[in-house]
């Protein structure tokens, strides 16, 4: 089954989806009041099972306001059934803007694609880590306020 990654961000939402073991860029939402409708319809529409939400940690790991909305965001896809998990994304924006650099993308070019690159990079440490038997990111539940 497919599997979906978001990097939610104050103004976009970075979507990326699961093809067998690979990770894909898919799409960018726009932060809105349809954005939670627009990912319940990618979900339904890929037949996912689950979506891993980026947990944007401080670097020693602490929350900060980011990670507030993230939080937040990751509940109103849990209220729509389905099954959430939170990854730690630590600097995958960062890791995402220096590999567009790389294949020759400037800021400009960067920023259509950023967010869902970063959501790729958060999907691909989830299914590494499934790849080894380990349940990847944390649920609600299990979170440290």
């Amino acid at each position: 089954m497919r599997k979906i990654a978001v990097d939610v961000g104050l103004a976009r939402i970075g979507v990326a989806i699961s093809v067998d073991s690979l990770a894909i860029p898919h799409s960018v939402i726009s932060q809105g009041q349809t954005a939670i409708a627009e990912l319940v319809d990618i979900y339904n529409e890929k037949n996912a099972e689950c979506i891993y939400v980026g947990l944007p940690l401080s670097l020693r790991g602490g929350h900060t306001a980011s990670t507030r909305m993230a939080i937040d965001f990751a509940e109103l896809i849990a209220l729509q059934g389905i099954p959430v998990r939170l990854i730690d994304e630590r600097l995958t924006s960062k890791t995402a803007q220096q590999s567009l650099r790389q294949a020759g993308k400037n800021a400009k070019q960067q920023k259509a694609i950023i967010d869902a690159s970063a959501a790729c990079l958060i999907l691909e440490f989830a299914l590494a880590s499934e790849k080894h038997g380990e349940l990847a990111g944390r649920g609600l539940d299990n979170l440290d306020d």
